[in-house]
């Protein structure tokens, strides 16, 4: 045992060879940045643009970065998961879905397992974007976007070993996962609802749809209704509020519990609850879209003007209101 201060040859020998390595990698990092081109800004897009989950892949060595950068993905705010080849081949590709896209990391870019793969992604119609070596490779080929990191040495004393090139594999996931969280809008505060307490993996990727009160306990009324119609549809929805709707079925306005009470003291003796809701309603509802992060819609919940707010109507692509999240809910989640 080699005691603190006295340093012997074979310890000089070993931080050297530590050293040469570490500045081997670093130098091929340096060298990864400054070569990096269009096809990382396209695949930034491609896979900001899906609607449906990351789906990583690799074999070997390249498959073990995949895991961690599957996990970096998913908890910066883009829900991912790993799939190995060879068992998508035998059933687990049922995991992937419309929307989605994929990510495939391979050095070489060719092999068997990637020549079952491959196919695979292209009937399931999931664009690929790729990691590797070579730019005309097969797996470059079949990729829609292609981030080729060029030939490099690796480094350390068994020829082959592939050191160098999984650190510029990872490097280059964790590259992906910033510029998609910034695509994304997800800021710090995002991240910092997800990890307080660990909470990651399926909150991380937990989208509004997937917690929002829907049809048949979204409590609605019409424009024309009165307001004796929206007391009873909020005490029917439990939610404290009613979305209220126009002839069309596009969202109009939101009336609350709390407006209610102001109305009532407001106007006194007056007959309210024979008012229509249009009279009354607020014309400018908070709103968010059922594919937003749950964590993005606490946010926006807690940064909103004048005041916090605790729930938001949920909309979808023409206007009309899909659900309602409740800042309640997502507190029992613990993402906040």
């Amino acid at each position: 045992m080699t005691l603190p201060g006295r340093m012997h040859q074979a310890d000089l020998e070993a931080l050297d060879a530590a050293r040469t390595l570490l500045v081997t990698q670093a130098a091929a990092l340096r060298d990864v940045a400054h070569r990096l081109d269009i096809g990382f800004a396209r695949a930034v897009a491609l896979l900001a643009g899906r609607r449906g989950k990351v789906v990583v892949s690799g074999v070997g060595k390249s498959g073990l970065v995949g895991r961690k950068i599957a996990a970096t993905l998913t908890s910066t705010g883009t829900p991912a998961f790993f799939l190995h080849p060879v068992e998508a081949l035998h059933g687990d590709a049922g995991l992937v879905e419309a929307g989605d896209a994929a990510l495939v990391l391979s050095k070489s870019g060719a092999g068997d397992e990637l020549a079952g793969l491959l196919p695979l992604f292209a009937r399931l119609d999931v664009p690929i974007v790729a990691i590797t070596e070579h730019a005309d490779s097969p797996l470059a080929r079949a990729a829609q976007a292609v981030i080729a990191f060029g030939p490099l040495d690796e480094a350390g004393a068994v020829p082959g070993a592939p050191t160098t090139s999984a650190l510029v594999s990872m490097a280059l996931g964790d590259a992906l996962a910033a510029a998609l969280a910034r695509a994304r809008g997800f800021a710090a505060e995002d991240f910092n609802f997800l990890h307080p307490g660990g909470v990651l993996g399926r909150r991380a990727s937990m989208r509004v749809s997937d917690l929002m009160h829907r049809p048949p306990d979204l409590p609605l009324v019409r424009d024309g209704d009165t307001i004796h119609a929206a007391l009873l549809a909020i005490m029917a929805g439990r939610l404290g509020l009613v979305c209220v709707t126009d002839q069309d079925g596009r969202l109009c306005g939101i009336l609350t519990d709390g407006d209610l009470k102001r109305i009532l003291l407001a106007r006194g003796g007056e007959n309210v609850l024979g008012l229509s809701v249009a009279e009354v309603m607020n014309r400018a509802p908070r709103t968010i879209e059922p594919e937003a992060l749950v964590a993005a819609a606490v946010r926006r919940m807690e940064d909103n003007e004048p005041g916090p707010i605790t729930a938001l109507l949920v909309v979808d692509g023409a206007g009309r209101p899909a659900g309602v999240l409740h800042l309640h809910d997502c507190i029992r989640l613990g993402v906040r």
